[in-house]
């Protein structure tokens, strides 16, 4: 299944960008699914039908949702909440804020990243289009497989070494301290959701299947938080495929009291392809009349892809590649806006750490590489090398 997800900062029309692409990839006899996990839903809105957290009808192969993850949370960690809330509550916490210490921080979003797997492997869908919430909520929501990987091996590993050996026989032991032993159905779903977290974090960065697509403005501010998504998206291994700059004014119509800012526009646009290029940049005109409703939805989609089939691979650059070039291993990073001196490179065991600013990829190197401390990182092209000597053996770390 191709997955295109939509993302930029709030008010740049993404979610109209993302209703078009559906409704144009339905028209082209794609099955469809338009999925917005924004929490401020205007999905609804655009395609001026009620939306729901079930899967509903637009048209002919197009269907839409509007995730609600409090009744995705119900479902997925119901089991696992009761118990922590037991236990807490017989340590002396009040019900309602046992209630909320059982809920790990972006729980509620990750239930919506579930739902990408679970239509998956439904095979009822050849393209989901998701419509995101604006640039920062949507780098956590993107992130979160891999932030909080680490919290539920915790937990599993809590489940598997110590809570399951241990159960039986601490459950012939007294009342309160049966009490604590959580329920087979608990356990479960700590496990489930553990390996779903692992399968989403590879689905999204199959870069065969799953592309971003940024939506902007010609404007200063969505530029510059635009800069910023892209760099961090590509840290993360997310594979961008287009920018979309949304309300341009004609160049060839009296905009009246509008021309400055006609100016204006032109000269972003130019930074824009400059600094954004060799991905493609495509124009969106302004429009007289808000896009609502499927016939100015399906104009709308017409201008934005002509001919093209929405669902093309647009660019096919990975952003993080692994490179050998005689003794030397390279892992490379497309960073393209990244400022070298925000940038942390270490080693630890078989772990390579970028970190910029506060958002940190961590790669699982080759065994080949273990050990061994990375060479001086440069910039060279918009793409950071992290050089490895296969031959420093003494640069590898005792024991």
């Amino acid at each position: 299944m191709r997955i295109l997800t939509f993302t930029g900062k709030g008010g740049v029309g993404k979610t109209s960008v993302s209703a078009a692409t559906a409704v144009r990839l339905s028209e082209l006899g794609y099955r469809t699914l338009v999925l917005s996990t924004d929490p401020a839903h205007s999905l609804s809105d655009s395609f001026n039908i009620p939306l729901g957290s079930d899967p509903t009808k637009i048209k002919e192969n197009l269907d839409a949702i509007e995730v609600n993850p409090y009744v995705d949370l119900k479902e997925n960690w119901q089991s696992v909440q009761k118990y922590y809330t037991r236990v807490f509550m017989a340590q002396g916490v009040s019900g309602v804020m046992a209630d909320e210490m059982t809920i790990l921080p972006g729980m509620e979003e990750l239930f919506s990243l579930l739902r990408i797997k679970r239509y998956k492997s439904s095979g009822l869908y050849d393209v989901m289009v998701l419509d995101t919430a604006p640039t920062g909520e949507t780098l956590r929501l993107l992130s979160l497989p891999e932030t909080l990987s680490w919290g539920m091996k915790a937990v599993k590993n809590v489940n598997k070494y110590i809570v399951r050996p241990l159960s039986k026989p601490l459950s012939k032991m007294s009342d309160r301290i049966a009490h604590y032993i959580p329920p087979e159905e608990a356990i479960a779903s700590v496990d489930q959701v553990f390996d779903e977290l692992e399968d989403i974090r590879e689905i999204l960065t199959d870069n065969e299947k799953s592309t971003v697509r940024l939506v902007m403005n010609a404007e200063k501010m969505s530029i510059k938080e635009t800069m910023r998504a892209l760099t961090y998206l590509n840290l993360y291994g997310f594979k961008v495929d287009m920018v979309l700059v949304n309300r341009l004014l004609d160049m060839n119509e009296d905009s009246g009291y509008l021309e400055k800012w006609k100016t204006i526009q032109q000269k972003y646009l130019g930074e824009i392809e400059e600094g954004f290029a060799p991905l493609p940049v495509n124009k969106l005109r302004m429009y007289e009349q808000e896009i609502v409703g499927l016939p100015a939805l399906e104009a709308f989609a017409r201008d934005m892809y002509g001919e093209t089939d929405p669902s093309d691979m647009m660019y096919d650059e990975p952003p993080i590649k692994f490179v050998r070039n005689g003794d030397v291993y390279e892992v490379q990073l497309k960073l393209m806006f990244a400022n070298p001196s925000d940038i942390d490179v270490w080693v630890t065991g078989d772990e390579l750490y970028v970190q910029i600013g506060s958002q940190r990829k961590v790669i699982t190197l080759p065994i080949s590489l273990t050990g061994l401390e990375p060479g001086d990182a440069f910039f060279r092209d918009k793409w950071l090398h992290i050089p490895f000597d296969l031959n420093g053996q003494g640069d590898r770390k005792a024991g």
